[in-house]
């Protein structure tokens, strides 16, 4: 009995030592995910033999085109906007396809999602429970599981007239690798959807466009300080994944309709001002090949990456007490003088 109980003991302390292990350990160092992007639409189909044979030929183009980067073991693939509607289909035709459609090239997707381990966010005609319908890009998981959707927030005139209400919300999505936000073509314009993920900055921003943006990609990418990752309906248009400083990391090619590159969530922005730039060297001097900081020539910050899994960013910038962008911009805020106050 008592050599049971001894046994027991240390059973339990070995157990409680795992616990505080597992607990001690850094929640998110060198946060590695691969992302895919493919820029491309589904190019005029045989419809002599109905609707449904359209939804098939659709499932077989998107499979082809999904086969092209799963090498690469993406954890995410951004799709274009309105993926399935298939080139040269009149309204009519459309609504027709809509009518056999229903979920099959949702469940298709949530399939293949679910095949190959990874999160695929698709730009979709949306019809909702009131009979009206959304501009949307869904997201399932790896288990084929819708883990958000996000709905136009600033339809065109042209998809007001065609019936496409516009969304109410800008949701940050959680993944098991990080936080999604998304905005879809038109949406680009507007300060009030890039306002929004401003404040909640996600880890990724995903954008299925039927249009470029040109520089304000950039200036989403930086303002939001997150990785941005456009996929654009014509294979013309290139499709492209940029870093929080906006510069493009990966880009299709006349060649290629994809691109993919694996991007480290484990990241912040720093001013160089404010004693940071001294800070910074001794940072590097220390960890070496351990830290990655890119400096992208002209902007005055520099985006940190932690290349350690035995540590964060934020233990990093901590232990030299190095300023992240947005706090040195506040502080610089206070040296306002208040109106109305006396000097």
């Amino acid at each position: 009995m008592k050599k049971q109980n001894q046994r027991k003991c240390c059973l339990l302390i070995t157990i409680i030592c795992a616990i505080f292990v597992l607990l001690s350990l850094p929640l998110s160092a060198a946060n590695y995910v691969t992302v895919a992007t493919i820029g491309n639409r589904v190019p005029e189909l045989d419809k002599t033999q109905g609707m449904q044979k359209v939804v098939e030929q659709i499932k077989v183009f998107w499979h082809k085109k999904l086969g092209q980067v799963l090498p690469d073991k993406p954890d995410l693939i951004v799709l274009p906007e309105y993926c399935d509607f298939a080139k040269g289909l009149t309204r009519e035709e459309k609504n027709e396809y809509l009518r056999i459609r229903k979920d099959q090239i949702l469940d298709f997707f949530a399939s293949e999602a679910k095949a190959n381990h990874c999160y695929i966010a698709f730009g979709m005609h949306r019809e909702m429970e009131d009979g009206t319908w959304r501009n949307s890009c869904i997201i399932v998981d790896r288990e084929g599981k819708i883990t958000g959707i996000y709905d136009k927030y600033f339809p065109t005139p042209d998809d007001i007239k065609s019936g496409v209400k516009a969304g109410t919300d800008t949701p940050l999505i959680h993944c098991d690798f990080g936080s999604i936000g998304c905005a879809i073509c038109f949406d680009l314009n507007f300060e009030e959807v890039r306002r929004g993920y401003e404040n909640l900055k996600p880890d990724i921003i995903v954008f299925p466009s039927m249009y470029h943006g040109g520089l304000v990609q950039n200036n989403w990418a930086y303002s939001c300080r997150s990785f941005f990752v456009g996929s654009m309906t014509f294979k013309e248009i290139p499709s492209e994944i940029r870093d929080p400083l906006g510069e493009v990391i990966a880009t299709s090619t006349n060649y290629f309709d994809f691109a993919v590159a694996t991007i480290n969530l484990d990241r912040h922005l720093v001013h160089l001002g404010g004693g940071n730039w001294g800070k910074l060297t001794k940072l590097k001097e220390k960890y070496g090949n351990r830290v990655i900081i890119k400096d992208p020539g002209q902007l005055g910050a520099v985006l940190v990456s932690c290349e350690d899994k035995n540590l964060t960013i934020n233990q990093m910038l901590k232990e030299f007490d190095i300023e992240l962008l947005d706090d040195f911009f506040e502080r610089a805020r206070r040296y306002r003088p208040v109106p109305g106050a006396k000097e």
